[in-house]
């Protein structure tokens, strides 16, 4: 019987360079309190976590989670780690409980979440690798040839800047395009004006043959909300994503309810019953967990098995491999997001610089090889110089 031998953590902290922030690109639950400089630093990933888990046989599976790594690292090396050394990694659905139910008093959102999802991933790359299958042939197999993707970027900014960037994504055919609003209720009238120039302008350019998705960040409110959703209404959103703090279930529930406009969410949600409970109250229209947040790949695949008996498509947050793994296996996860290779802004980049292994995305289209076991990705050595790596 193969055992976990070791874990091993890594925070990775960028100090290559950065896309400095600009005013109003992207709306946050900071917004509504008075700050000074930038609003959105709280909520940029300029740092992440790797967690290399080795058996006894020398074979290693990588899991990586974005939020808070110094904090998590900690949480892996002092209490995670010993639950799992001499385990056997297949015996995963008794890992993920023993991680879960003996961390409950405190781990069972946030940091402690956000740890096991981490070590879960880590887990299924190594059974992949030991098995030599692809993650998503353990998960039930293609349930698609390829996987349709949406091109996440398009932060708030100057009209022209905004319509450039999206002709330019165009020529790659993507199935759909997400934009960013800049402004909130601080804003306005006129702010409210500003964000629905910048919606009229993106279907100037992309048409009305491709989904736009439209994205808030936790930036709005109920009131809000509701007073721009018919404003938006005549643009044909796919969804409205995050207009209010995740905690506001029942905000979010009275917004879809209203039938304008799709609300999605869930992205900042830490558990499997927050999902069931966001499901179940009819409070989004598209679920977006983020799998090294809400418990990894064994947390998500329950999950989806919900959502699909209610019949809310899911549709992971972020691009990287383990969502696409994820989508490529179940039916009711039909596209994924794709953030493009660029320099590093908010932070998502950052996956692009630290491994290697995630596919392009080609006429809107990425595929995942069948013989490729795991996840599919490597540490990649080729940035070390750009980053102060805590072991």
């Amino acid at each position: 019987m193969t055992k976990i031998k070791s874990v091993r953590t890594r925070v990775w902290n960028w100090k290559g360079p950065t896309v400095p922030p600009t005013g109003n690109f992207c709306t946050n639950a900071s917004d509504t309190l008075w700050t000074k400089g930038d609003a959105m630093s709280s909520f940029r990933f300029h740092q992440w976590l790797t967690v290399e888990i080795e058996t006894d046989d020398g074979t290693i599976g990588i899991g990586n989670a974005a939020l808070a790594p110094s904090v998590v690292k900690k949480a892996i090396d002092d209490w995670y780690a010993p639950l799992v050394i001499g385990e056997d990694p297949f015996d995963y659905a008794y890992l993920w409980e023993k991680m879960y139910r003996r961390t409950h008093a405190w781990g069972r959102k946030g940091i402690g979440m956000t740890a096991i999802s981490a070590i879960d991933l880590a887990i299924w790359d190594l059974m992949g690798k030991l098995v030599d299958k692809p993650v998503f042939k353990l998960l039930g197999g293609r349930t698609k040839e390829k996987i349709p993707v949406y091109y996440s970027k398009l932060y708030a900014g100057s009209i022209e800047s905004m319509q450039a960037e999206a002709e330019e994504a165009k020529k790659n055919g993507y199935q759909g395009y997400k934009t960013r609003f800049g402004y909130g209720p601080k804003d306005g009238m006129k702010g409210m004006r500003e964000n629905l120039k910048r919606v009229e302008a993106m279907r100037e350019v992309l048409g009305y043959d491709v989904d736009l998705m439209l994205e808030c960040y936790m930036g709005w409110n109920l009131d809000y909300t509701k007073r721009m959703l018919p404003k938006l209404e005549k643009f044909e959103p796919r969804w409205l994503e995050e207009p209010v703090i995740a905690d506001d279930v029942a905000g979010y529930a009275e917004l879809n309810a209203m039938g304008s406009v799709p609300i999605s969410g869930g992205e900042h949600e830490f558990s499997i019953i927050g999902c069931k409970e966001l499901i179940e109250k009819k409070a989004v229209s598209v679920l977006q967990y983020d799998t090294n947040r809400v418990g990894g790949i064994t947390a998500a695949q329950k999950i989806n098995a919900i959502a699909e008996a209610h019949q809310i498509p899911v549709i992971p947050h972020a691009g990287q491999m383990h969502n696409y793994h994820l989508t490529m296996a179940n039916a009711n996860c039909p596209i994924s997001e794709y953030f493009p290779v660029f320099d590093v802004e908010v932070g998502n980049e950052l996956f692009y610089y630290i491994f290697e292994g995630d596919p392009e995305a080609v006429d809107g289209f990425l595929d995942l090889d069948d013989n490729i076991p795991g996840l599919g990705i490597t540490i990649s050595d080729k940035h070390l110089h750009n980053f102060d790596i805590e072991e």
